[in-house]
């Protein structure tokens, strides 16, 4: 199973009773497992969970640290980027060039890198020789 279609099939799980607005993530580990998320709304809007949020969990929870391909879909009109917290989230497991698809359920498609998506982005390089 390709990773978007692992993004696709996970999709139809999402609970989005509020926005109806479902959404998909798969990331592939290094070992190359696929972990997958989707969104889960809560009436309290700021208590849901990023798709991304929860492929990413699922990889971790599986106990890897590393991802090296995302792919993401939704049932928009043109692919949707991950909001800015998913962007930080993918940045903290995987590496600028780690590519990222993003896709509609219509066929449409946007490839590029969490790089693009996060420039400047704030790593643990922006740490070394802290002092408290």
């Amino acid at each position: 199973m390709s990773l978007l279609d692992a993004a696709r099939e996970v999709r139809e799980a999402a609970y989005a009773p509020y926005s109806n607005f479902k959404v998909g993530a798969a990331v592939r580990g290094a070992s190359g497992a696929i972990y997958r998320g989707c969104n889960v709304e809560n009436v309290a809007y700021p208590e849901g969970t990023c798709a991304e949020a929860g492929a990413i969990a699922a990889m971790v929870a599986a106990g890897e640290t590393e991802l090296v391909e995302v792919a993401v879909i939704a049932g928009s009109t043109e692919p949707v980027p991950p909001c800015g917290g998913c962007r930080q989230k993918l940045a903290e497991f995987g590496r600028g060039e780690t590519p990222v698809l993003l896709a509609t359920t219509a066929g449409g498609t946007l490839e590029t890198t969490i790089g693009d998506l996060l420039p400047g982005r704030f790593d643990t390089s922006h740490m070394e020789g802290s002092k408290a």
